[in-house]
């Protein structure tokens, strides 16, 4: 099943969402979110991105050509992740964001981190990703803490962006996936 993705604005998007239980059977879920993500072109969906305020979300770089490294196996479900460390040089990269349509900018994050995590068959895992790994999976876990990309700009960007943030608050915005507008 495909779901609208939310849109910015929406509280669901600014709320620290909530552990899961332990072996709850997240597989169904999970498949519904992948479809949701590579539907609307994504490399990364949260759960909160859907309505749900679980620690949940899903990456898939598979697509990404990226000569640094290989991306060909990125494709995961991280459930009630923990970033433990982030550390290296920061380095910019323009974000997007599947709740923020239309809108790219540039981001510094770490080059590096270490993660603890739930897979889908509830083993517990603690990896450590850098580059274009630790980036993606960087921008999924903010939405888990309510956090998105644009917090990172400065308040004149913010500014110049308001009046297209507002318009994809009320949902007058363009896409190729269905979506659904904030509830203030």
């Amino acid at each position: 099943m495909i779901f609208p993705i939310v849109m910015y604005g929406d509280p669901v998007l600014r709320k620290r969402a909530e552990e899961l239980k332990k072996d709850t059977d997240l597989k169904p879920l999970i498949q519904d979110m992948f479809e949701t993500m590579h539907a609307a072109n994504g490399i990364g969906l949260a759960a909160p991105q859907i309505g749900k305020a679980i620690r949940l979300f899903i990456v898939d770089g598979t697509s990404l050509n990226d000569e640094e490294e290989d991306m060909s196996t990125f494709k995961k479900a991280f459930i009630n992740p923990t970033v433990l460390e982030e550390h290296g040089e920061e380095w910019e990269f323009e974000e997007g964001c599947l709740s923020i349509p239309n809108i790219r900018e540039s981001v510094s994050r770490p080059e590096k981190l270490k993660i603890r995590y739930y897979d889908e068959e509830w083993n517990l895992k603690e990896e450590e990703y850098d580059g274009m790994k630790a980036r993606i999976i960087q921008h999924e876990y903010d939405h888990i803490e309510g956090k998105l990309f644009i917090d990172y700009l400065s308040p004149l960007k913010k500014r110049m962006l308001k009046g297209k943030l507002n318009d994809i608050s009320k949902g007058d915005v363009d896409t190729e996936y269905r979506i659904i507008a904030a509830k203030k």
